[in-house]
């Protein structure tokens, strides 16, 4: 018995041939043809039929069946316009080409691109995996808020806004941090939030002023706990936003069903640099010389600060060119006290992943107005100061060999994408 269906997508091919024709239509679950023939429909709408364009948005009744070639299709009896298209789609052949018109309408790309539409579904994906795998771990999910009449949690320059009710000054949040807090000493001991982010700084493909990012804190944790806990949130992020542990990224393959390496900063610094001792690495004249010979200004701080310098200046983008396995990369961060370089004890781990960005990301978009807000090239602003920072990607990890004791009543972190 025929099964009559109501079908509805982007008309994305068309085939006249006289009295019948053929249509792709294009939705987000994929493609299916329309089998169009001037009985079927009548001779008035096949003749407005034919003037339709690729791009216009049809919906069609008809029954489902299979042509020679074993293809599935509808048969139409009935098809009506819905949405017409007043611009033209890019060339079927050679898709959207033009870098430009991919980041500026996005939604031309989506249409052309399967894989631009592929990211943003799995992103969405991720974003609720996190959700699902933070409350299952007891985590509870809190809203705080996103304008602050103090820019804290991070060193980074916020954008400005005027409350005219109250006739004062406020910021957009740069991070979340000081409110969790405030809820972990209210009680709430395992607490998170996804959140937008506001950062009045530099521009590119991997950095964004304005990105989400998930940021959480647990009692009664330190930064091991952090650790193993993200490597976990991170692989059934991976599984449930891909279907799969292991997958190929930017043209290498990875494994994120593998442990992940862990290194401290000073064992990836002298990892990719032998000829470093461990006596010149905690000398500070030493450190700031050559942070200076590697080309990068000296910025004030203590020893463990210096040593995250020199990382970032010659072993972090070592990381993901020359990987020893799926890794999560650890950095350790202090707090920045006026003029004190003292060192004091990480009570706080920051995670950030991209790729989301998304996927973004997601894993193919590079546009800023999308991509996670993640390790930029050297020319960029300066990354915000956290206490302890832990950014998943899949490079080898580091983590500040530094330790400086603060009575630590729980543990904190953060992804950005």
């Amino acid at each position: 018995m025929p099964v009559e269906v109501k079908v509805a997508g982007r008309i994305m091919l068309k085939r006249v041939m006289g009295k019948a024709s053929f249509v792709t239509i294009q939705d987000l679950s994929g493609r299916i043809q329309l089998y169009v023939q001037r009985d079927g429909v009548g001779e008035d709408v096949y003749a407005q039929f034919k003037t339709w364009d690729i791009g216009d948005i049809v919906g069609c009744v008809g029954t489902v069946f299979k042509t020679k070639t074993g293809e599935l299709s509808v048969k139409a009896s009935e098809i009506r316009l819905l949405t017409k298209s007043l611009r033209p789609l890019p060339d079927k052949f050679h898709g959207l080409t033009d870098v430009e018109q991919k980041y500026r309408q996005r939604y031309v790309d989506m249409i052309m691109n399967e894989q631009t539409r592929f990211t943003f579904v799995a992103r969405s994906r991720m974003v609720q995996s996190i959700r699902n795998y933070m409350t299952g771990h007891g985590f509870l999910e809190v809203e705080t808020p996103m304008m602050h009449p103090i820019p804290g949690g991070a060193a980074a320059k916020p954008f400005i806004t005027h409350h005219n009710a109250l006739d004062m000054e406020l910021f957009l949040r740069i991070a979340p941090e000081l409110y969790l807090k405030r809820l972990v000493v209210g009680g709430f001991e395992k607490v998170f939030e996804v959140n937008r982010n506001f950062r009045n700084e530099g521009l590119s493909p991997r950095h964004n002023p304005e990105f989400t990012m998930m940021e959480f804190y647990e009692a009664y944790a330190n930064y091991k706990t952090l650790m193993d806990f993200t490597e976990g949130l991170i692989r059934q992020a991976a599984r449930e936003a891909l279907g799969t542990e292991s997958f190929v990224y930017q043209g290498r393959e990875l494994d994120l069903s593998k442990p992940f390496h862990r290194l401290t900063i000073v064992q990836a610094i002298r990892k990719y640099h032998p000829g470093f001792t461990e006596e010149q690495l905690a000398d500070a004249a030493w450190l700031k010389e050559k942070i200076v010979a590697f080309g990068e200004k000296v910025k004030p701080g203590g020893l463990g600060s210096l040593q995250l310098q020199l990382f970032e200046a010659c072993a972090e983008a070592e990381l993901w060119s020359r990987p020893s396995s799926s890794t999560t990369r650890w950095r350790s961060r202090r707090w920045r006290a006026p003029r004190t370089p003292t060192p004091r004890s990480p009570s706080a781990s920051n995670s950030s992943s991209s790729a989301a960005r998304s996927p973004t990301a997601s894993p193919s978009s590079t546009i800023p107005r999308t991509r996670p807000r993640a390790s930029a090239p050297r020319s960029r602003p300066r990354r915000p100061a956290t206490r302890k920072r832990c950014t998943s990607t899949p490079t080898t990890s580091a983590r500040s060999s530094t330790a400086c004791p603060r009575p630590a009543a729980a543990a904190s972190a953060s992804i950005a994408w």
